[in-house]
């Protein structure tokens, strides 16, 4: 009976051998994992690779609210960024190559200065004109160290990776609100984001743009150099939409 009962341990013997190693690969495995409350919230977009530029610092992601600039521009809404009904608010003004002193402009570049048409409508959405989709390549899009379909693909996913509050989505009607108060509402909305990653600007006391800094990989950075070019007002208006 003992050279039995020894007999059957050694032929279970491999399976145990085995049920240990999965245990122990999949405690393994569980040590490789982030909990989900450390996991929750993370954006896929963000991590996203994006082609890298050269010959500058960083970016300036410049969100222009529509309607100031239609009233001041464009008040019969003769464009199609300012037709009436557009309902646009904030908008890409354009993605700007940055020194960490001052920032170049109109550069050299064996790209055409002119943007395809075909290039050009991909991104209406973003920037609701070609006439400023051509400018914003020749003055800033020249100094990226990018071609312009590479150009034009950063501008969307830094525009993607930035979330709007609500206080910032609704052209209803005029209002008036505290430049801390946009601060800490995108705060809220974007980990990772300062005040020092935002510069509010504007004009008399409208709403001018919204200026987010953005390292070459798409990571809010702090930019003091254009947080210095902020709006010194208490509060800003944001006039509706047509």
């Amino acid at each position: 009976m003992r050279f039995a009962s020894l007999t059957a341990v050694k032929r279970l013997l491999p399976a145990l051998v085995g049920l240990l190693t999965i245990a122990a690969c999949s405690n393994e495995s569980a040590d490789k994992t982030a909990p989900a409350s450390e996991t929750a919230g993370t954006n896929p977009v963000a991590a996203a690779p994006v082609p890298i530029g050269k010959g500058f610092d960083f970016y300036v992601l410049s969100l222009s609210w529509s309607p100031t600039w239609c009233g001041n521009n464009d008040p019969a809404g003769k464009s199609d960024q300012c037709e009436a009904g557009s309902r646009r608010g904030l908008i890409v003004h354009g993605l700007w190559p940055q020194h960490e002193n001052g920032y170049p402009e109109y550069c050299p570049t064996r790209q055409s200065d002119r943007v395809p048409e075909s290039l050009g409508r991909k991104y209406l959405d973003l920037i609701p004109s070609m006439g400023l989709i051509g400018h914003q390549w020749r003055k800033h899009g020249t100094c990226s160290g990018l071609s312009q379909a590479d150009y034009f693909a950063v501008a969307r996913a830094a525009r993607e990776r930035l979330t709007i509050p609500p206080e910032l989505a609704s052209t209803e009607g005029s209002r008036d609100l505290p430049v801390p108060t946009i601060e800490a509402a995108l705060i809220a909305k974007n980990p990772g984001m300062t005040p020092e990653t935002i510069a509010v600007t504007c004009e008399a006391k409208l709403l001018e743009e919204i200026r987010i800094c953005f390292d070459k990989t798409l990571k809010f950075r702090a930019c003091p150099e254009v947080d210095l070019q902020a709006c010194r007002r208490g509060a800003v208006s944001l006039p509706p939409a047509p």
